[in-house]
């Protein structure tokens, strides 16, 4: 045999050797059982997630909101918590969490969801945090959409 054919076959075998190595070397995942894979789906289901879980309303106070291009929205708000609302908006319920403001401003939001609502005493508006626009605008409840009755007419004349 040849220099050149044995340096050839050894440059292979080490080569094979090489590549034997990294392929034992590289961390492999352990297979689960499906017994564990059921446990822990139970577990993970029972452990709630307040912004993806729909929101229990039951005896919760229903505000009914009509906005422009025909949108409407549902608030549920209990009573004994002013941190929390339930937000119905397309079919579907949020629970969303009151963010502080300096402006006075009613600002809840789900930031899984990217829903914010705003609520100032004139309207309401609904705002997508995740693609920065719109969803509802000028909405308004019953209280917001009743004409604003005229203040009295203050006397021709003025007593001194």
């Amino acid at each position: 045999m040849s220099i050149s054919k044995l340096f050839m076959a050894c440059s292979l075998a080490l080569a094979s050797l090489t590549l034997a190595a990294s392929a034992q070397a590289e961390v492999k995942k352990p297979v689960k059982h499906k017994a564990v894979k059921a446990a822990e789906a139970k577990a993970a289901a029972k452990t709630p997630d307040e912004e993806a879980d729909e929101p229990a309303v039951a005896g919760s106070a229903i505000t009914d909101f009509h906005c422009e291009l025909g949108n409407k929205i549902t608030i549920f708000k209990n009573v004994d918590d002013d941190n929390h609302i339930a937000l119905r908006w397309k079919k579907r319920l949020h629970r969303l969490t009151r963010v502080g403001t300096e402006t006075g401003a009613l600002r809840f939001e789900n930031k899984l969801y990217g829903l914010v609502w705003i609520g100032i005493p004139a309207k309401g508006m609904l705002l997508d945090s995740k693609q920065n626009r719109q969803l509802a605008n000028e909405c308004r409840n019953a209280e917001q959409l009743a004409p604003v009755s005229a203040a009295p007419a203050a006397p021709a004349e003025a007593k001194l």
